[in-house]
């Protein structure tokens, strides 16, 4: 079985777009013939975003721990209590391309990797009125968008359950919980395929859920702009 894992945290303007892109992702033609589960972890939430992940049909749990490396932890341990071989994470505010979960498998075992590390692109930058076109110059100068980069994102990750495991999981962290992953899977000896082919769209938006994530760096940006 494969898992999703989506942790949210009030994420009703942006969720229901990222949980129909993820059902696409699991009915594509390149997926292995077997059971794809997808998990919303609701992480104290007090707006629509539980109606919103039922309406669709998407499991769900509820945490109050408004921590994402405790709520990526939740999902992965739910799943992988249930049989999860390889465990997929992206964000809420997230789009996945039709491809990704079958590109992820396919580079796990074109590559014989342990993980798969992706990278992203940014939707809309009008959030940041005159300052976005600074900021799409900024980001199209310094990210990396190409096989081998070194970009780590909870918004496009992919790893094998027995790697997750030897690697102790996500820590209790409020941000930084996917680097820390990668980098105590490396720590195992995990082979890690970075690579640009699976595909995830993420929001820019300037209030951040968690201080220190990609909102907080594009603010830091934005001030700086001349």
């Amino acid at each position: 079985m494969i898992g999703v894992v989506i942790p949210v945290h009030n994420e009703e303007d942006y969720l229901r777009a990222c949980l129909a892109s993820i059902q696409l992702a699991v009915a594509h033609p390149g997926l292995p013939a077997e059971e794809v589960r997808v998990l919303a972890v609701l992480d104290a939430c007090s707006d629509g975003s539980g109606d919103i992940a039922r309406g669709l049909d998407v499991e769900s749990i509820s945490i109050d721990a408004r921590n994402v490396g405790l709520a990526r932890a939740a999902g992965a341990a739910a799943l992988l209590q249930a049989g999860a071989r390889w465990l997929a994470f992206t964000d809420a505010d997230s789009v996945v391309a039709p491809a990704w979960l079958a590109t992820q498998l396919a580079l796990a075992a074109q590559d014989a990797a342990d993980a798969v590390c992706g990278t992203i692109a940014v939707d809309d930058w009008s959030v940041h009125g005159e300052r976005a076109p600074f900021l799409l110059r900024h980001f199209q100068a310094t990210y990396f968008d190409q096989d081998q980069h070194r970009h780590i994102h909870g918004a496009n990750l992919g790893v094998s359950a027995t790697a997750y495991r030897l690697a102790g999981g996500f820590a209790a962290l409020t941000c930084g919980e996917d680097v820390a992953l990668v980098q105590a899977l490396l720590a195992c000896g995990a082979r890690i395929s970075w690579s640009a082919a699976p595909r995830v769209t993420t929001s820019s938006r300037i209030s951040s859920h968690a201080r220190g994530g990609f909102g907080d760096t594009l603010s830091a940006v934005a001030r700086a702009a001349p």
